[in-house]
């Protein structure tokens, strides 16, 4: 065997022998492009302090990831289809890691955003290129247990990435949780190189380049108006972008229904299990992306705990994540997707209401079954619904179903942590205001309402200043307290409600087991003709 992986995928005739190898390869290059969002929660302190980040800084370094990540995926996907699915996964990792060097150097808000931004791009490369390499070698009789491994390093990295990140700060600056994608960005190219087999569509056709660009203004926009509107106000800049992405996603619409060859068919949205699927997979992300925003922010802020103590304090999560791989491995095939899916909805609505009972006397134990369920959820959801989606597209178009599914995973992620991080702030804002308001100059008022980093800090000040003194600072600190847990029961309380609509909604749109499988049977991925070309050399 040779030691690259030279043949194509397309020019095997059975299945590819190191394909478990290469899932490897796939789920570490997909384990730090989750990563690089939830390592910055538990480094956004201190970047706040070196940089001197206003809230609005802070906001879009953290979404200066997000924009183009969600923009492009579909796009890049359909590109790597056409021309190179392991290419797209080496560059797309290259400029990655390139984006996490700068990242690691720069002392400038304005260049930290955009080395951001480049890392962006490369994650909106790696994502579907994963996907759809992973599809392409795995043949249909093995192809559910992939995506389930695959599913499952989603909800590892939504832990690995605040416990490195923990590790990391506690010998080192912030730039090292840039720095810490570039060994295994490096790792990922060599083992693609090595263990992965060449991929690409055949006789896929032009791209629709026209419908690409209404995509990606129609995403980035409404991704830019869901960050910026709910945190700074809907002010001209985000209700012109909501109004752009409006007529874009329309334009987009009537230009793929008249293309002979459309970037993404937007018939398949009348698919009931293809709908219902991409809807799952964005409320599930929308619950926990919002959830561990704040839940991460009462570990640290109220309870103490530092970046590494609280990274540790999400593994529960990804424990979760892999029992609930495990069992949707047995369940799925017995009981079908809707069943399991439906299940996995009314938990994640459970796994949010469970934090409306979060009191300022509450403990880790208060937020540990939270955790529980969410990761159980995931786990147990996550995996069926991306395998629908995928089996959902022709072999030709694998990239552009991982640009699809991947879209929908991040929009969930940027609509959590957007709107539920809004109403957090709103309804700490009005609480803290009625506990204290008055009590603090107009400066410090303002300060102390602008998040519970901001209140504990005014706190701090108090406790200095001779006419303050540690009583009255302790008396804003459990003002703050007190504010802050107020805030994430009743936005907890409005994500649940949000939740359990999405969960009716994906369980009346899904389709029973017999549907599903008519379904799936008239699809050109799952026809018998594809298990001889899949595999690897």
């Amino acid at each position: 065997m040779p030691l690259f992986a030279t043949t194509s995928v397309e020019k095997m005739k059975g299945p590819y022998p190191r394909r478990w190898w290469a899932l490897l390869v796939l789920c570490l290059s997909l384990l730090i492009v989750v990563m690089a969002n939830t390592s910055l929660i538990v480094a956004a302190p201190d970047m706040t302090r070196d940089l001197g980040l206003s809230s609005s800084d802070l906001q879009w370094v953290i979404d200066g990831y997000t924009v183009p990540y969600a923009a492009l995926m579909l796009v890049l996907g359909a590109i790597g289809d056409k021309y190179s699915r392991r290419g797209a996964l080496v560059l797309g990792l290259l400029i990655f890691a390139g984006g996490s060097v700068m990242g690691s150097q720069v002392h400038h808000t304005d260049l930290v955003i955009t080395a951001r931004a480049i890392m962006g791009v490369g994650a909106a490369v790696v994502m579907p290129a994963t996907l759809s390499l992973l599809v392409a070698i795995f043949p249909k009789s093995e192809r559910a247990k992939a995506i389930t491994a695959w599913s499952a390093t989603s909800g590892l990295a939504i832990a690995a990435g605040p416990l490195a990140a923990g590790w990391l700060l506690q010998h080192h600056a912030w730039g090292s949780t840039f720095l810490m994608n570039v060994p295994i960005a490096v790792l990922g190219v060599i083992g693609a190189l090595l263990l992965v087999p060449p991929s690409r569509a055949e006789g896929m056709g032009r791209i629709d380049y026209v419908g690409g660009l209404l995509s990606i203004v129609s995403v980035g926009c409404l991704v830019y108006a869901t960050i910026e509107g709910p945190h700074f106000g809907w002010g001209a800049g985000p209700i012109t972008a909501a109004v752009v992405a409006g007529v874009g996603l329309l334009a987009f619409v009537a230009w793929e229904l008249r293309h002979s060859n459309p970037m993404l068919d937007v018939r398949k949205f009348t698919e009931r299990p293809f709908s219902g699927s991409m809807l799952a997979v964005l409320f599930f992300f929308f619950g926990t992306f919002g959830s561990i925003y704040y839940s991460t922010q009462f570990l640290q802020f109220v309870l103490g705990y530092d970046a590494l103590e609280t990274g540790v304090r999400l593994l529960p999560l990804a424990g979760a994540v892999f029992v609930g791989a495990a069992v949707t491995a047995k369940l799925t095939p017995k009981l079908g997707v809707k069943a399991v899916v439906g299940v996995g909805m009314v938990l994640g609505t459970a796994g949010v209401v469970l934090l409306t009972r979060v009191e300022a006397s509450s403990t880790y134990t208060d937020f540990l079954p939270s955790l529980l369920v969410l990761g159980f959820a995931i786990g147990l959801s996550l995996s069926p619904a991306t395998d629908t989606i995928m089996g959902s597209f022709p072999e030709s178009e694998l990239g552009v179903g991982g640009g699809a599914n991947d879209t929908a995973l991040e929009l969930g992620c940027s609509l959590g942590i957007a709107i539920l991080g809004s109403l957090l702030a709103t309804s700490y804002k009005h609480k803290l205001t009625d506990l204290v308001g008055g009590h603090l100059p107009a400066a410090a008022m303002s300060t102390a309402k602008d998040s519970v980093g901001g209140g504990l800090a005014v706190a701090e000040q108090v406790a200095k200043n001779p006419q303050g003194g540690a009583q009255q600072a302790q008396a804003l600190v459990a003002a703050v307290q007190e504010s802050f847990a107020h805030a994430i029961a009743h936005t907890s309380l409005i994500g649940g409600i949000i939740m359990a609509v999405g969960a009716v909604i994906v369980i009346a749109v899904l389709p029973g087991r017999k549907h599903t499988g008519k379904h799936r049977q008239q699809d050109p991925v799952v026809a018998p003709e594809e298990t001889e070309s899949v595999g690897a050399a």
